[in-house]
């Protein structure tokens, strides 16, 4: 869950900053990594946070 999040919490910053750009390597360039697999793979990530909203709403037995 923490990854989903982290990935699409870079994504969006990526998406309204440059922010991410000047931090490629390092320690930092997990959150660049991030936000690139968020923008390339975004169809298997919404679907995956529509499978995680969906497990969270769903009570456990």
């Amino acid at each position: 869950m923490v990854i989903l999040l982290m990935i699409c919490t870079c994504t969006y910053v990526q998406s309204q900053t440059s922010l991410l750009d000047r931090n490629k390597t390092g320690v930092l360039g997990i959150f660049w990594k991030a936000a690139r697999i968020g923008e390339r793979l975004s169809p298997y990530v919404s679907l995956a946070c529509i499978c995680m909203g969906i497990s969270l709403l769903m009570p456990a037995k």
